[in-house]
């Protein structure tokens, strides 16, 4: 388990002996290369020839960007001839955040470098607005209560130099009784907008006796033991009875702080109706057709996974992505553990047949924001944040991507036009 003195480490710089002044550690140089904040917004454009979703199709027209926003004008214009424009992807649960943190399990890199590398990872993938998804768990090690307030504290003091909006969702163990009310206390302290709550109490318990060496790889993340896992799991299960009363609380509180919440996993129909009943409305990777049918019959968003689009199925095992949006139960996709995954499960779709691309599209734009009650983002319009996923139309490949009026991610061709541009892409003073 990642104590709380481990997680200092990784927050705070290290004092130097002859000086007694922060030394230049991982943490802090990372922090010099950053020291920029805010890229300058780009002075007002236009950016034409492109083919543009707007409306809900596609059409061939131009998009102007003045002030962070979209607009209208007779602005200096770059020319897209060949690309599309869509609007930037919202992802509502990303666990590349992982990856980035400990690219090897026993290899943690600084909190600052796993964010800065999370937030390129989203931006050269047209991600606008990103979730991290982070446990509130039991399991210890970087799903741990100290774990998820360490890494709150960390993406608040990161998120002036971000390239995307980089949000937390934070993924609360039922069964984590005693821990409800601190969790409460972050999601306040922090402006956390979004929690779906876990259950993974059974799942442990059969693993251990099925699969005993994934149970004791899985306990080596948080520091323990198979064994003293299986005890911690065993603890929590003996008080089921007090779960209930505890998300109804949390229910109740988050209601009251405007947070949206759902559930994560669901089994069956019963699991995703007690949720639905409660308010945890989201319903993010069901398991099983019914759960999928249940949240559709009473209006719960279904999100799931654009891996399980990419890659024709679920990883581990559970209900197909194409079978849930074949039948018209799939809302949204989310990057899940892969970025690409997002740009390309929407020209899956379209090959498949089964959406057109601004339907697809919909699915990571627009359908997201709607679910975040985030009305200033997810289509191309008048007075919308400017949020732009730019895609070369031959290629599929992104090549740039543009953040609330500030250009995140360029690359290939498009960095050629806009460089084309020359002085008459100057940058807005601000």
């Amino acid at each position: 388990m990642v104590s709380n003195q481990k997680v200092e480490k990784v927050q705070a710089p290290h004092q130097s002996a002859a000086t007694n002044k922060p030394a230049k550690g991982p943490s802090t140089l990372v922090d010099d290369l950053l020291a920029p904040l805010l890229a300058p917004l780009l002075a007002p454009l236009r950016l034409t020839g492109a083919t543009v979703l707007r409306d809900r199709q596609m059409i061939n027209r131009s998009v102007a960007i003045a002030g962070g926003r979209i607009a209208a004008g007779p602005f200096p214009a770059v020319d897209l001839s060949g690309y599309w424009i869509l609007p930037g992807i919202i992802d509502l649960h990303g666990d590349a955040f992982e990856r980035h943190l400990a690219p090897r399990p026993s290899a943690l890199f600084p909190l600052p470098m796993a964010l800065a590398g999370t937030d390129r990872d989203a931006a050269a993938n047209g991600v606008t607005t990103a979730w991290i998804a982070q446990s509130w768990s039991w399991e210890g090690g970087q799903r741990s209560p100290d774990f998820a307030e360490a890494l709150l504290a960390a993406i608040a003091a990161y998120r002036p130099r971000a390239l995307t909006d980089l949000r937390v969702q934070l993924r609360f163990e039922t069964h984590e009784v005693d821990s409800a009310e601190r969790l409460l206390g972050a999601v306040q302290a922090h402006g956390v907008d979004l929690v779906v709550f876990n259950n993974h109490i059974d799942e442990a318990l059969t693993m251990w006796e099925t699969s005993p060496h994934d149970v004791t790889l899985w306990a080596k993340r948080g520091g323990r033991t198979g064994e003293e896992l299986i005890a911690v799991v065993q603890a929590a299960k003996a008080r089921a009875r007090e779960v209930p009363r505890t998300l109804c609380r949390l229910a109740e509180a988050f209601d009251r702080l405007g947070v949206v919440y759902g559930s994560h996993d669901d089994p069956d129909g019963e699991t995703r109706e007690a949720f639905a009943m409660i308010g945890a409305r989201i319903c993010e990777f069901p398991t099983s057709m019914m759960a999928a049918n249940v949240a559709h019959a009473v209006g719960d968003p279904v999100l799931m996974g654009a891996p399980n689009v990419v890659r024709g199925g679920s990883q581990a095992g559970n209900i197909a992505a194409a079978t849930l949006i074949r039948a018209g139960r799939c809302d949204a996709l989310v990057s899940d553990y892969h970025y690409p995954a997002l740009s390309q499960a929407a020209f899956a779709l379209v090959d498949q047949g089964l959406r057109t691309l601004p339907q697809a599209w919909a699915m990571l734009s627009e359908a997201p924001a709607r679910i975040m009650r985030m009305p200033d983002r997810g289509v191309i319009a008048p007075g919308m944040r400017a949020d732009l996923t730019i895609i070369n139309q031959a290629t599929r490949l992104i090549e740039a991507t543009i953040t609330g009026g500030r250009i995140a991610h360029l690359a290939g061709g498009a960095a050629h036009r806009f460089m084309a541009m020359g002085a008459g892409l100057s940058l807005a003073a601000e």
